[in-house]
């Protein structure tokens, strides 16, 4: 399994924050990224139209040596994720299960919330997931299309104005039915977390993307390789996402990126 790729796919370019988090633990790791930007973002389309995308995404990446396929994308994981186990001969972790598990054991008064984007949340996919590890626990979901946008801006520092009154918007009808625990649930909103810490301090939050990567590190072996090899895909725009892969790598891209067509 030494040559062997982790392969990750994503709507478009939040799942960056997974790959950043799996190669801050795991820095020996050959890795494939996928980004479908010609489709995003998913969370706007129906479910027939998520899942016939995941498929092609799955695909694409299965074409390659995997030892493992990530869905870093909490819409997907949340209505597509049975049809890509279906798919795959390699394991498959997704963004949801391990960020309901930290937080339903995470919680003290059993009041949960969760943000993300209206696929998501209407999926229900994190009560159910939740649900089997904290019977107790009362989840509320709130859904924010208006923080992808800003996000992608560059928008998230913890003194952006803007961003931080639309958290506001969001969040405080949450703090005021006592959440003590947030769950970040969309790989976008981990670049939010300084800002959500600075306005809700006793707030407890949990990443989606710092969960699935902690959960690939105890469940797979790790890999030796010297020379890692990384390489990423998208369907669309090949500068766009250099340019904001340096806003959620925190770094410039310096491997290959390449366009292809999916389907």
């Amino acid at each position: 399994m030494k040559d062997s790729y982790i392969g990750v796919f994503d709507s478009g370019i939040g799942g960056l924050t997974v790959v950043k988090e799996i190669v801050r633990l795991m820095p020996n790791e050959n890795i494939i990224y996928l980004g479908d930007t010609a489709h995003v973002p998913y969370g706007t389309h129906s479910p027939e139209q998520i899942t016939e995308y995941a498929l092609q995404d799955t695909k694409f990446l299965s074409a390659f040596n995997l030892k493992a396929i990530v869905i870093a994308c909490n819409t997907v994981d949340s209505i597509a994720r049975e049809a890509v186990d279906e798919l795959c001969n390699v394991p498959v972790f997704g963004v949801v299960e391990p960020a309901s598990k930290v937080a339903a054991n995470t919680t003290k008064n059993g009041k949960i919330g969760v943000i993300a984007t209206n696929a998501t949340v209407n999926s229900r996919a994190y009560n159910k997931a939740i649900e089997k590890y904290n019977l107790k626990a009362e989840v509320i979901s709130v859904a924010c299309p208006l923080l992808v946008p800003l996000i992608e801006n560059g928008q998230f520092k913890k003194g952006d104005t803007v961003t931080r009154n639309v958290l506001k918007e969001y969040l405080d009808p949450l703090m005021k039915q006592e959440i003590d625990t947030l769950i970040l649930g969309c790989t976008h909103y981990t670049l939010l977390t300084e800002m959500i810490e600075d306005l809700y301090p006793n707030l407890m939050i949990v990443s989606s993307s710092i969960a699935v990567a902690k959960t690939i590190k105890a469940s797979l072996p790790l890999s030796g390789n010297e020379q890692v090899d990384r390489r990423y895909f998208v369907s669309n725009n090949v500068e766009d996402f250099k340019k904001l892969a340096q806003i959620f790598m925190g770094e410039v891209l310096t491997e290959n990126i390449e366009q292809v067509q999916l389907g």
